[in-house]
């Protein structure tokens, strides 16, 4: 890395989405140089021997979620800015990112001017919430918006309800999420519990009504 660029390293399971993101960062023209890290492991690995200003981490991955990795870089890095990146627009993860220690939560489908609106506002020390989340973040903080049922499932049970509404399997997501076909039957029974639905067609209801329901590979991470 250039001595005294500001360094921002981009973690995601796809490369697409990795070079669409550093072709963003890079093309700013603030003299920004860009790393990237495909699993939320060789993240921890990179930030161990290099230098980073921010890091831009996607929500979804397999093995190590975003949520996993940003409670790391928290616990191991201080004060190094977490920008989680993710295809959900639902509040319900905006705050479980910030309470894993994200400053900022920024949807896939925002603008690029956004995306780069974040990154300033982060390396800047402060935080950051995509517009249309910011609202319904904050009445769900001070209680004025209902939390969803789904709202007690352990970060873990979320994102394999997530997988189970969007069709797949307890062996893919066991395959995805680095866990033993057991330990996702186990999940999905306290999910049902949770939820107190007795069938997998009322946890898909389920997921679908609040819209879990998003597409997903099979390689884990967001599309």
């Amino acid at each position: 890395m250039a001595d005294g660029a500001t360094v921002i390293l981009i973690v995601d399971d796809h490369t697409i989405m990795r070079e669409g993101l550093s072709r963003i960062l890079l093309g700013a023209e603030v003299g920004w140089a860009v790393a990237e890290a495909s699993s939320g492991f060789q993240a921890i690995d990179w930030l161990r021997r290099e230098r980073a200003d921010l890091v831009i981490v996607d929500l979804s991955m397999p093995g190590m979620s975003g949520l996993d990795l940003t409670a790391r870089i928290r616990a191991e890095f201080g004060r190094l800015p977490v920008l989680v990146l993710s295809m959900h627009a639902e509040e319900q993860y905006a705050l479980r990112a910030f309470k894993a220690g994200a400053n900022g939560y920024v949807t896939k489908d925002s603008a690029a001017s956004e995306l780069l609106h974040a990154v300033h506002k982060l390396l800047a020390g402060g935080s950051y919430v995509s517009a249309g989340l910011a609202e319904r973040v904050v009445l769900q903080l001070n209680g004025s918006l209902g939390s969803t049922p789904h709202a007690s499932l352990s970060d873990r049970e979320l994102e394999v309800l997530r997988r189970l509404v969007a069709g797949q399997r307890p062996t893919d997501i066991a395959r995805a999420l680095h866990l033993s076909v057991k330990t996702i039957s186990t999940h999905k029974s306290r999910i049902q519990d949770k939820l107190q639905l007795n069938s997998l067609a009322e946890l898909i209801r389920y997921g679908m009504a609040h819209g879990l329901h998003d597409t997903l590979t099979t390689g884990g991470g967001d599309a």
